[in-house]
């Protein structure tokens, strides 16, 4: 007997699983400092993450899940955002 779970799998729900595993490796390196929070792909892998598990929703929707999601997307973007625009300028942000 052979164990096979991805083809089984909705294709949703896979990519729910890889936004998880996403925020797990993210946070694990912010946890042993191999990333700091403030460089660009802390948020950038956020923003993955969180778009990974907000499509995986649509297997199994859930409010609140979704909510956090999006709050997580939003709040990503900004991060981003906000790199992005101190970038050309001298002061450390």
């Amino acid at each position: 007997m052979t164990f096979s779970l991805l083809p089984s799998m909705p294709v949703y729900e896979v990519i729910g699983i890889l936004g998880f595993a996403l925020y797990v490796t993210n946070y694990s390196l912010l946890t042993t400092r191999c990333l700091s929070s403030d460089c660009l792909a802390y948020f950038s892998i956020n923003l993955v993450a969180a778009s990974c598990v907000l499509l995986g929703l649509v297997a199994s929707f859930n409010l609140a899940s979704a909510l956090l999601q999006i709050f997580w997307v939003a709040m990503s973007i900004i991060g981003i955002f906000v790199r992005l625009r101190h970038r050309g300028t001298s002061a450390p942000v």
